[in-house]
């Protein structure tokens, strides 16, 4: 199963000043280009904050929520709260029928499946913004080599890179 690190990043590299910092800051080419690459993997895998700052399940799409609280439960069928490892959750995907899934953050989560060597490819939309300070995509150390596989503009301000890890 291919597994894909999408974010969006300020200029200084930061994918919020907070965990619960609503990514309104992205524009609405970002956006488009995060429904459009969601949505044909069909899997998109969070963590519990970036899923609260949604509030609700992306449409369209199954929807991981990694999480420590094993209470949280859903109400929604394109929506599973797990504490399963990351590569337990790839393992399920599989057996459903997915081919990829959408890593989106935060960081924590980021970094887990960073650490498992569980991310083929990265795509980050650089906006043109500075934070100053914030969350990085990962919460820790990650030794990763990219191939840059392909540099477009999106908009009148927006860069979008893409890489593939090299394993």
């Amino acid at each position: 199963m291919k597994v894909i690190l999408l974010m969006a990043i300020t200029l200084d590299g930061k994918i919020g000043k907070t965990p619960d910092h609503f990514p309104d800051w992205t524009g609405p080419e970002d956006k488009r280009l995060f429904v459009s690459i969601t949505r044909r993997a069909g899997a998109v895998i969070m963590g519990s904050k970036t899923y609260d700052t949604i509030g609700m399940p992306l449409p369209g799409r199954k929807n991981i929520v990694l999480t420590r609280d094993r209470r949280r439960v859903s109400q929604w069928e394109n929506l599973w709260f797990t504490d399963a490892s990351p590569r337990e959750v790839l393992e399920v995907l599989e057996k459903e029928g997915y081919r990829e899934a959408i890593l989106a953050g935060g960081a924590l989560v980021n970094s887990l499946f960073a650490e498992a060597g569980l991310i083929d490819e990265v795509i980050v939309t650089i906006s043109p913004t500075i934070f100053g300070y914030g969350l990085s995509l990962f919460t820790q150390e990650i030794a990763m080599d990219l191939k840059l596989m392909d540099v477009r503009r999106l908009g009148t301000d927006l860069v979008c890179l893409e890489y593939r890890v090299i394993k």
